[in-house]
């Protein structure tokens, strides 16, 4: 409030509002008794303005009138104006009833009174935003500049479509013209929204009459086969086109036309919203000390990302990647100026390193996403793969419970199911040995399974973008090799809900919708390049790598899944198993890894993964 008062702009708002509500008063009585007024008449205004006026402006300050900017007005400020007259004048009317039981008073020129305050009051923060917004200006200089700017033309005429507009009329540093909207909805035909019209459907894409540079596609909520017919219609124009993100991608969930980027394969593969069960989420990471290991990988970073949604005491980012450890804390520092985040350049194979970091962070709450990945280099180098997923599980994991961590979630994968790779069969391992820690301390042991992730590091969509930006073939290892897939946003998403939802022992098991065949998704990402597949870019098949498999599965025959209260995670009771005896194998399998033997690091594994068959 003090700074309120200090600030000069208070004060004009004050003048204005007090003459405003004067000659509202004196109009209402005006039109009353239609221009000429009685002089009793004038006599009890007289009277009445001087506790009137300082009566309304208290009230609406109460209502919190005076701390909206009027540039901004927005329909919240209007209720909050609607709210305020009429809380003023009844106010003003049971003062008038309880002094003078409305003797002499006119009922009619109150009820004028207040539409007459509402008009004004509201009107001029209304009429300040349009001055200083220039929206008419912006009209105008559109008209004038069209051949200058990007004649825009938007798809989807909802709420994102309305506040694009408005936006860039707002804006006209964007230099964007929107020329039109195209809506499938039957109903919007014909109207227009802040001035610009809804020229059709997307069908009427090709004969629009109106030119335009550049296609937006306002539809948040666009997923799967509306979001292809939408591309496919995009792609025939030959413009460029560009789409909002989803809401999961934003950190503050508000949609920005500054916020536009590219259409990619995450639109067109039909994943639907993520929803999450805010509230155990807060409960559950609000206040807490979270360690997030490999915090600038793809997934870790976006774990950092989304946990932070849910204000924690502090984040601590461990990674074995000074860049990555680099990058993630400056983007997040940015994003998140007022959580504090820690950094730990840490391998997770070195046992005192491990010790001395959760001595120093003392974590709550452990998101264990640092692994290694590619399958195909691990089937060239076991003994790395070894000492990162397993020891390196095994050193934190027996760490956390040494410290009295309260839950420590293991991101795990679908490769575990069955393996036939060495990154499969280690993960498996990393899963037994949180099962069979669950019990034995107070810390509360999960895993979270689930399939492949589009954009995140050895992903085969960036592998894809590059070969066609080069010219080359898009290779595809198999014609028939399906693999399923999820955001990096939705898979960060389930984890933390799957992580909340955990009390020890689960394997959480994330619903990855249907396989995608990986030649289709070549055949998707060709033609987002504006290429046609196999006429502009051949695809050729280069066999299965080494460890890799047709088909991924989530679940093993017999594992006993469950469904959770989230429709989009279920849930396998994990056996628990004989710590001691896992360990003891764990032990012979590292040292068996030091002797860099690889067939002899694969049947070790197969000891302790009896499913796991080595290709």
């Amino acid at each position: 409030m003090n700074k309120l008062i200090q600030n000069k702009h208070f004060y004009y708002m004050i003048l204005i509002d007090a003459a405003l509500v004067a000659a509202s008063y004196i109009c209402a009585y005006l039109l009353r008794y239609e221009g000429r007024l009685p002089d009793q008449e004038w006599q009890q205004i007289v009277r009445v303005l001087p506790f009137l006026a300082p009566m309304k402006l208290i009230c609406f300050s109460l209502f919190g009138l005076y701390r909206g900017m009027w540039r901004y007005t927005s329909i919240e400020d209007l209720k909050r104006v609607l709210k305020a007259t009429t809380a003023s004048s009844a106010l003003l009317a049971l003062a008038v009833l309880y002094v003078h039981h409305f003797q002499g008073y006119s009922r009619a020129a109150f009820i004028i009174d207040w539409l007459l305050t509402l008009l004004g009051i509201g009107g001029a923060r209304i009429g300040v935003r349009l001055l200083l917004t220039n929206n008419m200006s912006s009209f105008w200089l559109l008209a004038k500049k069209g051949a200058k700017e990007k004649r825009l033309l938007i798809i989807g005429a909802g709420a994102a479509g309305e506040k694009a507009v408005r936006e860039i009329l707002e804006n006209p540093g964007l230099k964007l013209n929107p020329v039109g909207f195209l809506d499938d909805d039957p109903f919007k035909q014909g109207k227009a929204i802040h001035g610009v019209l809804i020229l059709g459907t997307v069908d009427d894409m090709g004969g629009l009459r109106e030119d335009f540079d550049e296609i937006l596609i306002a539809i948040p909520s666009a997923r799967g086969e509306q979001m292809r017919r939408i591309v496919a219609a995009c792609e025939e124009t030959g413009k460029r086109f560009r789409t909002m993100p989803s809401l999961g991608e934003l950190i503050d969930g508000k949609v920005s036309v500054k916020a536009l980027r590219e259409v990619r394969i995450e639109d067109i593969l039909g994943r639907d919203e993520v929803r999450l069960e805010k509230e155990l989420l807060k409960r559950s990471y609000a206040g807490k000390r979270i360690l997030i290991t490999g915090a600038g990988g793809s997934i870790g970073s976006e774990l950092v990302r989304q946990a932070c949604q849910y204000r924690p005491a502090v984040v601590g980012l461990l990674d074995f990647s000074e860049f990555n450890l680099f990058q993630i804390e400056m983007t997040q520092r940015q994003f998140f100026p007022d959580i504090p985040f820690v950094s730990y350049l840490t391998d997770i194979r070195d046992l005192p390193a491990v010790r001395k970091t959760i001595e120093d962070f003392r974590p709550e709450i452990i998101f264990h996403a640092a692994a290694y990945k590619h399958v195909p280099l691990q089937e060239l180098h076991p003994r790395e793969t070894v000492y990162n997923n397993v020891r390196g599980t095994r050193n934190l994991a027996l760490t956390a419970s040494e410290a009295g961590v309260e839950r420590f979630v293991l991101v795990s994968t679908d490769k575990a199911v069955r393996p036939t790779n060495v990154m499969g069969a280690a993960k498996r391992v990393a899963e037994m040995l949180l099962a069979s820690l669950t019990g034995r301390t107070g810390t509360n042991f999960v895993s979270v399974r689930f399939g492949n992730v589009l954009g995140s590091s050895g992903s085969v969509i960036p592998i894809f973008q590059q070969q066609i930006s080069q010219g080359k073939p898009v290779t595809v290892t198999h014609p028939e090799v399906t693999r399923y897939f999820m955001s990096i946003p939705e898979a960060a998403q389930l984890i933390l809900q799957a992580g909340a939802m955990g009390r020890g022992g689960e394997i959480f098991i994330l619903d990855m919708g249907k396989p995608v065949k990986i030649v289709d998704m070549a055949r998707e990402v060709i033609r987002l390049h504006g290429f046609e597949p196999e006429r502009d870019i051949p695809i050729e098949y280069i066999g299965l790598r080494p460890g890799e498999k047709l088909f991924e599965e989530l679940i093993t025959v017999g594992e006993g899944i469950m469904p959770t209260s989230h429709e989009k995670i279920k849930v396998i009771r994990g056996n628990q198993g004989d710590f001691q005896l896992l360990n003891d194998q764990i032990d012979a399998l590292i040292a068996v890894a030091d002797s860099y033997d690889d067939r002899a690091i694969k049947e070790q594994l197969q000891a302790i993964v009896p499913e796991y068959v080595p290709q």
